[in-house]
């Protein structure tokens, strides 16, 4: 039987790494360690709508605050 392979793919390892980036422009910009992590895991699905947009990480950070 093969082996399954439970590793995130390539796209999803782009994605978890562009929120770490993200999380780290919330906090530099004022925002706790656990709130940055917290909106990150609420808004998600946005986050990653705006990863496929082409948004880097600061850009992100930036609308996330004027949200």
């Amino acid at each position: 039987m093969a082996k399954k392979n439970d590793s995130p793919d390539e796209e999803t390892m782009a994605i978890i790494q562009w929120c770490i980036q993200v999380e780290g422009h919330l906090v530099a910009s004022g925002a706790t360690e656990q709130q940055a992590q917290e909106y990150i895991e609420e808004d998600i699905e946005t986050l990653t709508d705006w990863f496929f947009d082409g948004l880097t990480p600061e850009e992100a950070a930036q609308k996330a605050l004027e949200d």
